[in-house]
């Protein structure tokens, strides 16, 4: 099979790991898993999966430790890791996987509206990459603004939702709050986006980019624990009720960070960042079908405005990075 092809079928491929991963994370906190432990046991199965590799492959490219790299490491933990994942949890709590998976299509645009104000990323008004990029950021940024404010009436309802469901779903329980959740998985994003962005300017100081994800989790880790200590004192939360429960972390730790991770890396370095974002979308409409088969997912006209202008707003920052690298 040529490379081509394989980059192609690489990523299709992908969009359906990343699209199980916003569903079943859905139904384990529908089956009541905690948002901590599952962030605790995830982050350590990922730790003892990196370990190895960033140990061993990295021998020689590792710079020796500096206090002012634990603090970065810390720093970005605190923001990639520890915020990112809580928020998401919160805001996947309080909404559905189609909309956390349509809010994370702006990471790109946000990740570049930071960059540009942190000036690790030029922006250049006078041309029309310059402006197609702007242009997205805002596009990107109204989508997400009209989730938010603008649920709107569902457009379309299965008949049955009792088929495949594996406990209630959250947007139709009680005492959510879908403005909250938005709120939430908006949070993560900006996290997730100031966490790319700051990549950059560590990983010249620290080259090695295992061992400096391998420091970003553990540090993450260190955190998540610290506030489990204060907040998640009942040992039963701690103990797995279900396989259900324990597949979804397995899940998580392996596919999403191990598998996943490894591909896009490989794609990145084959076809570039541009070409592993123009797959993106595909993620949102994998998880709506998904979603709709097992937790009988409502679909809201508002959620599909935005995502359109999200979906949008990314093609148009994307085109625009693309036409800066051609010039």
């Amino acid at each position: 099979m040529p490379e081509k092809v394989q980059l192609h079928v690489a990523m299709f491929l992908l969009q359906f790991g990343y699209a199980g991963f916003h569903v079943i994370s859905r139904t384990a906190l529908n089956m009541g898993i905690s948002k901590l432990v599952y962030s605790i046991y995830r982050n350590i199965i990922v730790l003892i999966l990196l370990f190895p590799f960033a140990y061993f492959l990295e021998k020689k490219e590792r710079p020796t430790m500096k206090f002012s790299f634990l603090v970065q490491f810390f720093l970005l933990a605190l923001c990639g890791i520890t915020a990112s994942q809580g928020l998401y949890l919160l805001g996947l709590d309080h909404t559905s996987p189609t909309f956390a998976s349509a809010i994370q299509n702006s990471v790109p645009a946000i990740t570049f509206a930071m960059a540009a104000a942190l000036r690790i990323e030029k922006v250049r008004l006078d041309r029309r990459d310059g402006i197609a990029k702007v242009v997205g950021t805002l596009v990107c940024v109204g989508g997400a603004t009209v989730i938010t404010l603008y649920k709107g009436p569902s457009i379309f309802v299965r008949a049955s939702t009792t088929t495949l469901n594996f406990a209630a779903p959250a947007f139709m329980a009680e005492g959510k709050n879908w403005t909250l959740g938005c709120v939430y998985l908006i949070g993560h994003c900006l996290c997730l986006s100031g966490w790319q962005a700051l990549q950059k300017p560590v990983l010249k100081k620290y080259p090695a980019r295992l061992s400096s994800t391998f420091f970003t989790f553990f540090f993450g880790l260190l955190q998540f624990l610290v506030i489990a200590a204060f907040t998640e004192r009942d040992a039963d939360a701690w103990a797995f009720h279900s396989t259900g429960e324990l597949f979804a972390i397995f899940y998580s730790a392996i596919v999403m960070s191990g598998i996943a991770f490894s591909v896009q890396i490989w794609c990145i370095d084959r076809a570039g960042p541009v070409f592993v974002a123009v797959y993106q979308p595909i993620q949102t409409l994998v998880v709506a079908i998904m979603a709709f088969i097992v937790l009988g997912e409502k679909f809201y006209l508002g959620s599909i405005i935005g995502a359109v202008f999200i979906v949008l707003g990314l093609y148009l920052v994307m085109w625009g990075k693309s036409q800066e690298r051609r010039s």
